[in-house]
């Protein structure tokens, strides 16, 4: 074919091309170019040629793709419409066509993702907090001046986690909502603040940092009957600490409308890659988030999903692994003489725990528990205790390789009120997530806390944390 370059190098010269009055007949042959045009666009095609996809990288998978031309764009635009259209699943799962609508790598993970949330349409973005955050500025509507409509009403369980409730909090307040907030398991509450207007109620399942657990049936009946009078309201669920496993049935098959989660904890297990996800079988909304992260971003990048996908396989039987050894820590704490009161849900006495072995199938690796007699700054000495064992460390977050320890009002309700954080139930609380070490192992190391945290003082800790630090050369 003319133009692609079989000459022998040097047999014409790219100068032939440059006089804007006259120019030959056929295109200009790669290999009249410089060898740094032609070195770069010969290493593209080996590329292409390796991987399959015409990437723009001569190594690696890049934001954009040689298309080749407007036909492949028009394809994808008509797929787009198609989607939105006919309400059949998302444009998410759409042939990549620029990274920030999704890659190669996106659409395997989305397809995982339907399969495990049993959802039609699913969708992958760079947090946890991004995927609450995208449902939200979809589901909350702006005040209405012209036609005097108020603007859209949510429902909030209690124990959400608290970036949540203030980011949802300052949305409504910028689009003239408004929020109620009930407390978990008050079916009554949440029948009584639903209203016409009332877009969703978002609940957790399980809570962070008491484990509540969320029972379908109540949920269910509460959004069916509300439906008479709000009939746009969505159940929205973040899945994040129970898990997809966790669940006798999936969610979306049990009454809730939207999953959101982070994919950075159970899903990823291993503390290194962060993201988030949402899914439903409302194509409707998901297409709207589509929409939306298609003007500002968000969706989570090829590298990412690279990692991910290929941790997927084993992540259910580490979590598996970490809420079977999580069940043991809790049952010995719940026994132990130095502590006050355990939250998991696999011990006997949890509050939901008819809910819990009606709709669960495992516990999850978090638990918090009150050191006997310790008031806030004791529990938070008790914390640091515990990070000096070495086999515990302090960090945030959870489902990772390690067990980690924090002190609940330092890493999430810092700036909290005393009085609030007692009226929520989050004072005096050690937070324990639990990793992939041997549950003996766990529970030597937190008996020797319970049992000697008040010998070690405030500056043993803190010679213990230099000499750790210059041990690790950190």
């Amino acid at each position: 074919m003319p133009g692609t370059g079989s000459r022998e190098p040097g047999t014409v010269a790219i100068a032939d091309w440059l006089d804007p009055k006259s120019c030959p007949a056929e295109r200009p042959p790669l290999d009249a170019m410089s060898a740094q045009t032609r070195d770069l666009h010969e290493a593209l095609d080996a590329h292409a040629r390796r991987a399959g996809v015409p990437y723009l990288h001569p190594d690696e998978p890049t934001v954009q793709l040689d298309l080749l031309g407007s036909k492949q764009v028009i394809e994808w635009q008509e797929g787009k419409a198609a989607f939105l259209f006919a309400s059949e699943g998302c444009w998410s799962e759409l042939p990549a066509l620029y990274a920030r609508y999704g890659t190669n790598a996106t659409s395997e993970l989305i397809a995982r993702l339907k399969t495990l949330e049993h959802a039609s349409a699913a969708l992958v973005c760079d947090s946890g907090m991004q995927a609450t955050a995208l449902a939200f500025d979809v589901l909350m509507e702006p005040f209405d001046y012209a036609q005097g409509r108020p603007g859209a009403h949510a429902v909030l369980m209690r124990q959400v986690y608290n970036k949540t409730r203030s980011y949802l909090e300052w949305m409504a307040a910028r689009v003239g909502g408004t929020v109620t907030i009930v407390d978990d398991g008050d079916s009554v509450a949440l029948r009584a603040a639903i209203r016409p207007e009332t877009r969703f109620v978002f609940a957790e399942t399980f809570t962070n940092p008491l484990v509540r657990a969320q029972d379908f049936d109540a949920l269910r009946s509460a959004i069916d009957e509300a439906r008479l009078v709000a009939p746009a309201v969505r159940l929205v669920l973040d899945t994040t600490i129970a898990s997809p496993w966790a669940f006798k049935r999936p969610p979306l098959t049990n009454g809730v409308d939207i999953v959101v989660a982070s994919g950075t904890k159970s899903l990823g297990g291993n503390d290194r890659d962060m993201w988030g996800y949402i899914a439903t079988n409302d194509t409707q909304f998901a297409n709207s988030v589509m929409d939306l992260i298609a003007m500002r971003g968000g969706i989570l990048d090829w590298r990412r999903a690279v990692a991910v996908a290929a941790a997927f396989d084993g992540a259910s039987d580490s979590h598996a692994r970490r809420s079977a050894t999580a069940a043991k820590v809790a049952a010995f704490l719940s026994a132990h003489p130095r502590v006050s009161e355990v939250f998991h849900p696999s011990l006997p006495g949890h509050p939901d725990r008819a809910a819990i072995d009606k709709h669960y199938a495992r516990h999850g690796s978090m638990l918090s528990f009150r050191v006997a007699g310790a008031d806030e700054d004791q529990t938070r000495h008790y914390a640091d205790v515990l990070a000096t064992t070495v086999v515990v460390r302090y960090a945030l977050s959870f489902d990772g390789l390690t067990t980690k320890v924090n002190h609940h009002r330092t890493v999430s309700e810092y700036f909290t009120a005393l009085e609030q954080l007692k009226r929520n139930g989050f004072d005096r609380l050690v937070r324990l997530a639990v990793g992939l070490e041997d549950a003996g192992d766990l529970i030597a190391a937190l008996n020797w806390t319970l049992h000697h945290g008040d010998t070690v003082t405030a500056a043993d800790i803190e010679h213990w944390q230099r000499s750790r630090a210059a041990s690790l050369g950190i």
